[in-house]
């Protein structure tokens, strides 16, 4: 698969170019970090702070897809 495709999928859908790219296993992982994630910042701090962690996370998992792809 193509590294900017899995990366924009993981960025729309967190794991999603992980488990496409054939580690469905990380990709769940990433998807439920993703989840937990929001609620926990989404509790905590109920600001910008919470926008700017929850990108941070999906940058992250971007980079990670992207980087399983190359």
């Amino acid at each position: 698969m193509n590294a900017i495709i899995a990366a924009i999928l993981s960025l729309i859908i967190p794991g999603l170019g992980q488990a496409i790219s054939g580690d469905i296993k990380k990709g769940v992982i990433f998807l439920v970090g993703a989840l937990v994630l929001g609620a926990i910042v989404a509790l905590i701090f109920r600001n910008w702070l919470a926008t700017i962690i929850n990108i941070a996370y999906a940058v992250y998992v971007a980079y990670d897809a992207y980087q399983m792809n190359q």
